[in-house]
């Protein structure tokens, strides 16, 4: 219950805050709409454009409505287009969330490995290719890595095609571009996190009844690891939906990014405003489940109160 109400706060704070942002960005939807449709409005026109889109009220009022909408699966009608929000977005979640998901299981499932065979052999070569990908993970852009490897594996080895191929040769790169960015980071904190347990009691106990070094490693430091990375995933957690924007866009995805960015020359409002809400839920709840599975691998005991 204490994890529901204070991830139902966190998230609550941050799209009052990003409503409020919203509408301080310089311009107005009608005027806006106006002017995409070359239309020359008289004030009462403009007047009625405002309270059609319930623009004539308070922030509160507009806040509330708006929240009860979102509850409720009635995200309001698009001031670009006029068709439901709703129904805009889920068309294109599907594609988002195979690209973030995809990446954020592909990358841990790769970077767990690489951070196990790095704390394997200290100095060896996956503890070298971890740390160059680690650094490239924080050094290079992102739309140069994509379009690398869209020119590489698309244009000159042609083994996919990206833009005119089926679900999953056009999910190949954005996922992989999305993976790429985290491996790295992931890699080195599931290495720290087995590092810790070599120097541990138990650990050289299990040396000397015969155990294998790597198969003692991974019994009793995977715990230690799992927790190191929790620990450092909230970046990852965050990157993933800027990941998932760049990859979309480089690689022609219909995904929600093409959306958000005509919303925002549009100021469409009630896309922007679901889009940012989806956006807090995904990492306020990612974040939570994160903190609850440390507390768990982790516990620790109530501080211990002096008596009078």
């Amino acid at each position: 219950m204490r994890f529901v109400a204070m991830t139902l706060v966190s998230w609550l704070a941050a799209v009052a805050v990003c409503f409020v942002l919203i509408r301080l960005v310089p311009g107005d939807p009608v005027e806006v709409f106006a002017d995409h449709m070359s239309l020359r409005l008289s004030p009462e026109l403009v007047a009625a454009y405002r309270a059609q889109w319930g623009l004539d009220q308070s922030l509160l009022t507009q806040f509330w409505y708006w929240l009860q909408g979102f509850v409720t699966l009635d995200w309001g009608l698009s001031f670009a287009t006029g068709a439901p929000v709703f129904g805009e977005l889920i068309d294109r979640l599907g594609w988002s969330l195979a690209i973030g998901v995809g990446g954020m299981s592909l990358a841990l499932l790769v970077g767990a490995g690489l951070g196990f065979l790095a704390a394997a052999k200290a100095g060896g070569l996956a503890d070298q290719l971890s740390r160059v990908m680690a650094i490239g993970g924080q050094a290079l852009p992102a739309f140069a890595v994509g379009l690398i490897a869209l020119w590489l594996l698309a244009a000159q080895l042609q083994w996919i095609a990206p833009f005119g191929g089926g679900t999953v040769e056009r999910l190949i790169l954005p996922v992989g571009l999305v993976a790429f960015f985290s491996i790295g980071s992931i890699s080195r904190l599931v290495r720290a996190g087995f590092a810790e347990t070599v120097s541990a009691p138990h650990f050289k106990t299990a040396l000397s009844k015969g155990l294998p070094y790597r198969t003692a490693l991974w019994k009793h430091g995977r715990r230690r690891a799992s927790i190191a990375l929790l620990a450092g995933l909230a970046p990852d957690i965050a990157w993933i939906v800027g990941g998932t924007a760049v990859a979309e866009i480089i690689f022609g995805v219909p995904g929600l990014s093409e959306r958000v960015i005509d919303a925002v020359v549009a100021r469409d409002y009630p896309v922007l405003q679901t889009y940012v809400a989806l956006v807090a839920l995904w990492i306020i709840v990612g974040l939570r489940i994160c903190a609850a599975l440390r507390a768990w691998l982790e516990p620790r005991p109530p501080a211990l109160g002096l008596r009078p």
